[in-house]
This record gives C-alpha cells, structure tokens and sequence, in this order.
C-alpha cells in the first residue's frame, strides 16, 4: 500500500526546511548589507542596500587568502592519508580472522568518542617540543587521529558487503592478494571510500578548537581560526558583515562537494544498514 502525502505532511516538510535554511538565508542577507546598516540596534532580516564590498573586502585580506590555501592543503592530505590507511585497516578487519579484532574496534572508537578540548594542553607542550607547533603536520596528526577511528568503521562495514567471492574469482584468475584488492574490492568499495574521505574532509576543515590552539602565525592557521580574528576597528563593533561574508565563502566549498556526491554519501552511510 502506497503512503498517501496529506496537508500535514507537506506543510511539516515546509516548517522543516523553512528552519533549517533560515540561518543560512540570514547569514547570505547579513554578508549583503553594508557596515553602516549592521551597526543599527535591531537590523532587518533584508539588506535594505545591498553591495559585494564585504566579499571584495574578504578576497582581498591577505591573512584570510592564506587561511585558505592552509584550510585546503592541511584538509586534503588529512583526507588523504586516513582513507588510504582506514582502507587498509578495515579491510583486514573484515576480511581476516585475528586475536584482538574487538579490542582493535573499540579502542579506535573510544579515540573517535575522545573530548577534543582535553587534548589541547599536551598537544600544546608536545607541538612546542616537537617542533611541530605552528606548522601544516602539528594539525594533521589530531586530524587523522580522530578521522581514522570513523573512516575504519565506516569502512569495514562496507567491505563485509562485498562477496568474498568476488576476490577468490579474481585470485583463481591469477590475480594477486594486492590486485585482487586494488582492482576488485577498492572499485567495489567506492560508495564507502567517498564517505569516509568527504567526512575526514569536513571534520578538517570546520575544525576549530585544534586550529586556534596549535598555531599562532597565519603559516598553518585555518580558516576557521582566522575568523575570530575578524574583530573591526574597535571591539564594541564588531564586523558582522565582513564575518558573515567570509562565513558564506567557506561554507560554499562544502556545499558543493555535498550535492555532487550526495548519492556516494548516502550509499556509504546505509551500507550494512539493511541486510537481505
């Protein structure tokens, strides 16, 4: 029997959708209203004069340019490494039988569940004495600390999907254990791998607590540490329309890696999800 879609249904996807795009709807107008118009005690929801100098003032910033290329570059080799070893530890997972596997498991996911804040201090002193403090590598290591743990559970359960056949028919063949796996289970995988990549991406780059704590200069700060040094002139005016430009600007980079890879995103997080 088909569902049939009533006024409610529809007028409570409404409501769902008008709450969850109202605060992106308003960061969009405030990053379109010029200073003069936000320094008002109560602003509209509307700019009344709308204008671009705030993203042209934003683009031009040198810091924030540099926060950028540190954003993308500290995410990408983040994401970079943790699939390419979370593939190869959740494959073995799944596929081998060893003493520890469950001890294995829960300990990366005690790591994922980990407080962020409470590592910020010993990390401050190690960085300091390692050399690392202030650089690309000081921020991917706690990335791929806690992305790993996620990306493995993410993806052994889509390998125990795939059919050990698959791989015996490939080594019958005369395929190798590794090519088996690089040519067989890895294409097969890739609804997962997507996933576990685009979810080590995000936690990188909306990362704030390790981005404020573990730099100082712009050489490694990120993005979103950068922002909270957007204090205008003077601390009782605060530019909110500089800061909601720059807000737009870095939240459309994830906007769009979503709706191109909303289905492998989806197909990744549902996977072992159903079984049958």
């Amino acid at each position: 029997m088909k569902a049939r879609i009533g006024p409610l249904h529809i007028l409570g996807a409404i409501a769902i959708l008008i709450w969850c795009l109202l605060p992106i709807v308003w960061i969009v107008s405030l990053s379109l209203k010029p200073a003069d118009e936000t320094a008002t005690g109560s602003p509209q929801f509307l700019p009344k004069t709308s204008t671009w100098d705030n993203y042209s003032e934003v683009l031009g910033n040198d810091d924030f340019q540099r926060a950028l290329i540190n954003s993308f570059g500290i995410s990408l080799i983040a994401t970079t490494l943790s699939v390419i070893l979370a593939t190869l530890c959740a494959y073995a997972i799944a596929r081998l039988e060893f003493k520890g596997k469950r001890i294995v498991l829960t300990i990366a996911l005690a790591i994922a569940m980990f407080p962020v804040v409470s590592l910020v201090g010993p990390l401050f002193d190690q960085w300091r004495l390692l050399g690392l403090y202030d650089t690309w590598p000081g921020l991917i290591i706690p990335y791929m600390s806690f992305t790993l743990p996620l990306a493995i559970w993410t993806l052994a359960a889509f390998f125990r999907e795939i059919p050990w056949e698959l791989e015996q028919a490939a080594q019958v063949d005369g395929a190798t254990s590794w090519q088996a796996f690089r040519k067989v289970i890895v294409p097969l995988a890739a609804p997962g791998v997507f996933t576990a990549a685009i979810l080590t991406f995000f936690f990188a780059w909306n990362d704030f607590v390790f981005g404020i704590s573990l730099t100082s200069t712009t050489a490694a700060r990120p993005v979103p540490a950068q922002l909270a040094f957007f204090v205008g002139p003077d601390p009782f005016n605060p530019p909110a329309s500089t800061l909601a430009a720059a807000a737009v600007m870095v939240t459309v980079p994830i906007i769009i890696i979503v709706l191109l890879f909303q289905r492998k995103i989806v197909a990744g997080l549902t996977s072992g999800a159903v079984k049958g």
